[in-house]
Order: structure tokens, then C-alpha cells, then sequence
């Protein structure tokens, strides 16, 4: 099932509004569909609000609960800059995090209480755990593309070069068919092909 490890637990983060649980829903159903055993649980923190979002993914042969234990995330895969450097106990060494460059600065740091971190300092965070450190322009490549709000299925297609699981093309597009509106499905589809593109000089 995989080239690597029996399991892959995958901790997406970011703001209220980026599509993170979708996200999460539609690997997660794509994996259920290639007949392993997924469990996933996803906190909304004044979500509405632009607030923290998480979803815990767990995708193995047998997996007994749906929480992912700092630090066990195989994968942390962050919407938002603050997020990420918010999760970085939770990733384990050597696993691999990937950062959209997107800042979403929080109302304390809008009301000057708290500064918003350098890159270096959140990517050296990261690296003080993990050599597999991506800092990722996706919402730049989206807004490329007509819509900011494929954000979501541009991280999962930059994602599956990371995913050692065989999750077959016709498993992503029945997936992605079943959680999106047929009016936005086609860009959604380029949005995927986008990441999976943006990844593909990627050393991993």
C-alpha cells in the first residue's frame, strides 16, 4: 500500500474560509476508496471569523483513532504561515511540511499586541525537526488560475507528490466529483494539476 510506512498521518492547518476540511474530506474519501481504513476529525476555532482550522487525517490499514499525537504528523500541511509555525510540535523528525506563503495576520497581531514572525523564523522552526521544509507561492498560482478559492485543491495536488499512498488518478477525480459543485469542477481539476505541477522539480 505504501512505499514508505503502513500509515500516513496528515495534519492540515489554517484560517477559517480555505477550504481545509474539504480538503481533507476529499483525500480522505479518495483513500477510503482504495480500500484502506481512514479516520479524521477537524476543529473549527471561530472558523467564520478567520480563526484556526485543523484536521487531523489518519490513513492506514488499520487506524484506531482519528487524533494525530505531537509529534507523529507524518505530513503538516499549512494554508497559512502562522498556522504552520502554531503546529510545528506536532510534526515528527524527519517528516515533511509544506507552507503555503500566505499571512493572515490574527486580530492581536492587528492590534499591535503580538509581531507576525519572519519566514526565516517560522522555516527554521521546521528545520530545526525536518530536512523536508517547502515553502509553497500557492495562492499566487491560484489567483493565476481565476479563482483564490481553489487554494485547497492546489494544496492537494502539491500533496500527492509527498503522499506515499497509491491513490490513483481515478480515485482523486471520483473523490474531488463527489465533494464540488459540476459548475467549479474543471477549475478545481486545473487547480490540481497546478500543484501537482508545482511540485514536480521538488526533491523529496
Amino acid at each position: 500500500m505504501s512505499r514508505h510506512h503502513d500509515k500516513q498521518d496528515i495534519l492540515m492547518v489554517g484560517v477559517g474560509g480555505q477550504g481545509i476540511v474539504l480538503a481533507s474530506d476529499i483525500l480522505g474519501d479518495a483513500a477510503l476508496d482504495m480500500g484502506l481504513d481512514v479516520k479524521k476529525t477537524d476543529t473549527l476555532g471561530m472558523a467564520q471569523r478567520g480563526g484556526s482550522v485543523t484536521s487531523h487525517l489518519r490513513i492506514g490499514q488499520k487506524v484506531w483513532s482519528p487524533l494525530i499525537n505531537a509529534p507523529e504528523a507524518d505530513i503538516l500541511l499549512a494554508f497559512e504561515k502562522l498556522e504552520a509555525a502554531r503546529w510545528v510540535g506536532y510534526l515528527k523528525p524527519g517528516g515533511t511540511v509544506i507552507i503555503n506563503n500566505l499571512a493572515i495576520p490574527p486580530l492581536s497581531i492587528s492590534l499591535g499586541t503580538q509581531v507576525y514572525p519572519a519566514d526565516e523564523a517560522i522555516l527554521d522552526s521546521f528545520r530545526a525537526v525536518t530536512d523536508s521544509v517547502h515553502l509553497v507561492d500557492g495562492t499566487d498560482r491560484v489567483a493565476g488560475l481565476g479563482d483564490i478559492r481553489t487554494l485547497n485543491i492546489f494544496m492537494l495536488g502539491y500533496l500527492l507528490r509527498f503522499l506515499p499512498l497509491e491513490i490513483s488518478d481515478e480515485q482523486w477525480q471520483k473523490s474531488m466529483a463527489r465533494h464540488l459543485p459540476a459548475k467549479i469542477l474543471d477549475l478545481n481539476k486545473r487547480a490540481f494539476e497546478a500543484g501537482r505541477e508545482a511540485a514536480a522539480g521538488v526533491n523529496i
